[in-house]
């Protein structure tokens, strides 16, 4: 049985101020609340945002490469078609957050929170993902090829037609989570948390003829 682990919250203090978003050159935001507003890039070369609280704000423009995220709440945003690539996300909790088509690869994730999100159709394959838990999200068709993993916890959540191909997942437990069909190796699957009648369905993705 592989211990539970703890998610380390943003260490942030809730009542910052709100703040109109203005795109800055040097692209540093910090102890700070955004809301019911449109943060785009524009022409910033980075974004770096540092114990700010997002609410009902939208990402818009798509491009967020190379984005740092440390210490951070958001709350009911949209991400949807996104593209985080290569960000460095520590110490984050996103929250209600529609997040279709969202996009993080080649990135670094850890101590980060998914709640109750929209994640269809969303990307991660590359990343490095340490203590992040995926709670109550839907995440059909989701990538995480080849990813890192290490302390990953799948909470409720609906995962049809999600890739873990080439992504080992040891200790990570699927038990509460639905789905028809994944893209797994069986490498993948070494040493992950499945219920009885999901092994059968693994048995079954990877070619196995199961006899009553």
């Amino acid at each position: 049985m592989v211990k539970s682990f703890k998610v380390n919250p943003p260490k942030i203090v809730y009542d910052l101020p709100v703040e109109d978003f203005h795109p800055q050159e040097r692209g540093y935001y910090d102890n700070c609340t955004f809301k019911d507003c449109v943060i785009t890039r524009e022409d910033m070369d980075r974004m770096v945002f540092d114990q700010v609280v997002f609410e009902r704000v939208t990402f818009e423009g798509t491009d967020f490469t190379d984005i740092q995220l440390t210490d951070c709440v958001f709350v009911q945003c949209d991400l949807s078609n996104t593209d985080f690539s290569k960000g460095s996300i520590h110490r984050v909790e996103l929250k209600k957050c529609r997040m279709i088509g969202f996009t993080i690869p080649e990135s670094t994730l850890e101590n980060v929170l998914f709640d109750n999100c929209q994640m269809n159709l969303s990307t991660f394959g590359y990343t490095k993902l340490k203590q992040v838990r995926f709670s109550e999200c839907t995440m059909q068709g989701s990538d995480f090829y080849e990813c890192k993993i290490q302390k990953v916890d799948l909470q409720n959540c609906m995962i049809d037609e999600a890739n873990f191909s080439n992504s080992k997942l040891t200790g990570v437990d699927l038990t509460t989570c639905k789905f028809e069909r994944l893209q797994v190796s069986l490498d993948s699957l070494q040493g992950c948390i499945v219920s009885t009648e999901q092994a059968l369905g693994f048995a079954r993705i990877l070619g196995l003829e199961i006899k009553d």
